[in-house]
């Protein structure tokens, strides 16, 4: 553990754990931000409503993030949805105090905006995708980013993502009835296996070349 992550989690922890269970709101679009939330565990999805009613994840943090500093440090209206995808155990932080432990460490204040920096570097590849790719294309990324964030190895090579076909829908903007016909088409090519609990992801070196060879 660097010298950075545990003096970030001795700040955090002074203050109270909260519970949210799936699918619970930690914060509404358009309310008031006052608080942060640093993430014990389990996964949290940020997303937006489209005019025509779908949910359209827009990111999603895991242990160690804390959130949302963007209307923290700017002081601007949240527009976006914050849930938990998963049982999810996180510290509840007054902003203003968030704030200035960034202010008073400006070696977390860089560590923070160098995962900013990689985190936007990811939603410009899931742009590309969404504008030059078609579904197929669109589903094997989403499913490669979720290996690489929050994916478990197994002892066979393969990596389980904990995310349901409803959790791609969002993330890719396709229908559920479309990511349903792909995960088939995936499965019947021994690429991933459905579990009950999410998906794995048989050959991680075989879906990075199909999702390279359809672009």
């Amino acid at each position: 553990m660097t010298n950075i992550t545990q003096r970030t989690i001795d700040f955090f922890t002074q203050y109270p754990l909260r519970t949210f269970d799936k699918r619970q709101l930690l914060i509404r679009a358009e309310s008031e931000v006052d608080h942060v939330f640093y993430m014990v565990e389990g996964r949290v999805s940020q997303y937006d409503i489209t005019p025509s009613g779908n949910e359209v994840a827009v990111n999603v943090f895991k242990p160690g993030a804390f959130f949302p500093m963007s209307s923290a440090i700017n002081n601007t209206p949240n527009h976006y949805f914050f849930e938990a995808s998963v049982k999810t155990v996180v510290h509840v932080v007054p902003a203003a105090d968030a704030v200035q432990f960034l202010k008073d460490n400006p070696d977390i204040l860089f560590d923070l905006l160098a995962r900013v920096y990689r985190g936007v570097d990811g939603i410009l590849r899931r742009m590309a995708h969404l504008m030059g790719g078609d579904a197929k294309t669109r589903l094997s990324f989403e499913l490669l980013n979720a290996a690489y964030r929050f994916g478990e190895q197994q002892q066979d090579g393969s990596v389980f993502v904990g995310l349901s076909e409803g959790d791609l829908a969002r993330h890719s903007g396709l229908a559920r009835e479309t990511i349903s016909r792909l995960i088939q088409s995936l499965k019947t090519a021994g690429l991933v296996e459905i579990d009950p609990h999410g998906i794995l992801l048989k050959d991680i070196r075989k879906l990075e070349a199909q999702l390279g060879g359809d672009l």
